[in-house]
């Protein structure tokens, strides 16, 4: 049975697993059981039963630790040392085909078998964050610095370059770096050995031959306007890159993104397509002072995309072909994180941070309609910015940096 091995299902970032359903009946619903945890960012899966939680704490000297726990209950069934990290941003953890675990957060790289013991370690080359990795089929991990503001510590554009880094997975050596021509806040994805970057003002893409990355002649400018800010993570699907601009200010974050962004233009979904460069802006709801920390989704079976605009508290699905995007439904949502597709049935799961009585609910909606089929509390006081995971028994669990759940079908 496949199983959920990185963050977003994997590196081109598409939020579904192979096989795993939901499927909503008309008379069933959602249960929830939680777990305070100390900022938790994701959760992997190893197989069906050992589940894995990446945790961290704050500030510039900050460590991260992974904990297994029981994949229903959630109690803890291991934890591993803390593990050097640095300046504190989200990092990522995932499991290698080799069947250990790689650890990227702060300024370091670790690789930890199942039983959560620590086989190598590194100190990455720039002392800032490094905000998670991506696999190559070759096994080889590829990494980049974390280039925006943080809580605390505000910046002013433009930003340093970010540099690439090519890590063995045996004793995480660096096998390669590349320099790229702007700084990049967004994670990395992939398509087989193309690395993808969403810079600042431009994507750009970055080939892997075995042995180093270069830079090909492929750059597409989407920064178009004035009053637009930077783009993060894309989804590469359909012969496309999708991600979501107005970036800036999500550092202000405080327990929600909800009325922090400062950007003057409207966000924009941003399709870019990958044999030309070519881009096309869509705007999710035409308001000021959007903002955004995370991927649309793309239903490629239906030819729908799902975006958001965090700082208006928008979530809209438009219908997509090969040259147009299409309006489908619009709803007010208070949507901040990843999210999570059920291709089969066409559900997907959403968030939404209900301020007035402080607490973050669960929304599962079909993708074509946008309808609503249910919701429920997961028990967060905050809203999460992070990554959830689709489990292998109708089930999937969230994560929301002090809240861990499990969501299953009753």
């Amino acid at each position: 049975m496949p199983v959920w091995t990185a963050e977003d299902g994997g590196p081109r970032r598409q939020q579904w697993l192979a096989g795993a359903e939901l499927n909503l009946g008309e008379t069933e619903t959602l249960q929830v059981t939680g777990r305070t945890m100390m900022v938790v960012t994701m959760v992997v899966l190893a197989s069906p039963e050992e589940v894995f939680v990446l945790c961290h704490t704050g500030g510039d000297d900050a460590v991260s630790w992974v904990e297994q726990v029981h994949p229903q209950s959630l109690e803890p069934i291991a934890t591993s040392e803390k593990l050097a990290g640095g300046r504190a941003w989200p990092g990522g953890i995932a499991v290698h085909p080799n069947g250990d675990l790689y650890v990227v957060f702060g300024n370091h790289a670790h690789r930890l078998n199942r039983r959560l013991e620590v086989v190598a370690s590194c100190e990455l080359p720039r002392l800032r964050p490094y905000n998670s990795f991506v696999l190559l089929p070759d096994g080889n991990v590829v990494t980049k610095d974390f280039s925006g503001s943080r809580p605390g510590n505000e910046l002013t554009e433009p930003f340093d370059a970010t540099e690439l880094v090519v890590l063995e997975p045996e004793e995480l050596g660096v096998v390669a770096s590349l320099q790229l021509p702007e700084a990049s806040i967004a994670r990395l994805s992939a398509d087989d050995n193309d690395v993808y970057v969403v810079g600042t003002s431009a994507l750009w893409r970055a080939r892997w031959n075995g042995s180093s990355l270069t830079l090909d002649d492929f750059s597409a400018k989407y920064r178009l306007m004035e009053g637009q800010t930077y783009g993060w993570d894309t989804v590469i699907a359909d012969g496309c890159a999708w991600l979501l601009d107005n970036g800036e200010s999500t550092h202000k974050f405080s327990g929600t993104l909800r009325g922090v962004g400062t950007a003057t233009a409207p966000l924009h979904l941003v399709r870019v397509w990958l044999d030309s460069g070519r881009v096309q802006l869509t705007e999710i709801c035409g308001l000021p002072g959007g903002v955004v920390a995370n991927p649309p989704l793309v239903d490629t079976e239906r030819k729908v995309v799902v975006g958001f605009d965090s700082g208006n508290g928008v979530l809209a699905g438009f219908r997509y072909d090969s040259e147009t995007l299409v309006p489908l439904w619009s709803h007010e949502q208070n949507h901040g994180s990843h999210m999570l597709l059920y291709p089969a049935s066409g559900e997907f799961i959403s968030a939404h941070y209900d301020a007035e009585r402080g607490v973050e609910q669960l929304v599962v909606r079909d993708v074509v309609t946008g309808r609503e089929k249910t919701r429920v509390d997961t028990g967060s006081p905050i809203q999460s910015v992070v990554f959830p995971a689709c489990g292998s028994q109708r089930d999937f669990y969230w994560c929301s940096m002090l809240t861990l759940s499990r969501i299953s079908v009753v």
